[in-house]
């Protein structure tokens, strides 16, 4: 058994059923601090219901989580709320108020930690502090020019850029993003995995992000997890995942 001291985040002989449907089958995978881990897969295999139990969005039908070295099920209620503030999610959707500011939608990000109230003033007021960090979110991915525009007025890729810019103003240790490139152009889509990954340089944040594009999860992941209906078939470095281990996982697709 892996010693959960050494990951981030730890899923040991995990099942999640939905109803009738397993969506994973006696999934393990350890994730150490500071790595950049690609999910790979057909779709309908499972990767978001992994991000998702990962981030203490959901609890397992059987089977033990880990983070942090902790067994998930013996965290407090206060805990586990820390643990999924802690926990900072980029969704292919991207979640944000296209009527907001800019400036809004980053502050967005640390809304859980405060109260009704003061949420409200941060989203109509913000004060000098959380104005200035939101310039220095916004300035690091090239997007401070746009802070006081409406977010509908921009364009997807610096949406998208918005999306990060919240999720580096909740200041979480670790950042999954789930499927953020299907949306958008091949140039788009290696700008944003460029910035994810320097941000991982730059911070030590541990990075996992859902991907279709091969190329894309080889070039800018240390590591890759090949999933198939409810599964992990492969769990490598980036560099050792060969063409043999890709036709494998969607060939097993194509015959159940």
């Amino acid at each position: 058994m892996a010693n959960q001291g050494d990951h981030a985040f730890l899923i040991q002989e995990v099942t999640k059923k939905f109803g009738d449907t397993i969506a994973l089958d006696s999934v393990c995978l350890g994730v150490e601090t500071g790595e950049v881990v690609g999910i790979i897969s057909p779709s309908g295999a499972g990767k978001t219901t992994l991000l998702r139990l990962l981030g203490g969005m959901l609890q397992p039908s059987s089977g033990q989580v880990s983070a942090g070295g902790r067994m998930v099920s013996q965290f407090s209620q206060k805990e586990l709320l820390s643990r999924r503030r802690n926990t900072g999610f980029i969704h292919q959707s991207l979640d944000l108020v296209p009527e907001l500011k800019v400036v809004a939608n980053v502050v967005a990000g640390r809304l859980g930690y405060m109260g009704i109230w003061g949420a409200l003033r941060s989203l109509i007021w913000p004060c000098k502090e959380d104005l200035n960090r939101v310039y220095a979110c916004l300035e690091r991915v090239a997007l401070t020019h746009k802070m006081f525009e409406r977010t509908s007025k921009l364009s997807g890729g610096q949406q998208q850029r918005v999306a990060i810019a919240r999720v580096l103003f909740q200041d979480p240790s670790a950042i999954f993003a789930d499927e953020p490139v299907s949306a958008v152009d091949p140039a788009r889509a290696k700008d944003l995995l460029e910035l994810l990954v320097r941000i991982n340089k730059e911070t030590g944040k541990t990075i996992i992000v859902s991907l279709h594009n091969i190329e894309l999860a080889r070039k800018f992941c240390t590591r890759l997890v090949g999933m198939r209906a409810g599964r992990i078939e492969f769990d490598k470095t980036a560099t050792t995942v060969g063409v043999h281990d890709l036709e494998a996982l969607y060939e097993l697709e194509a015959r159940s």
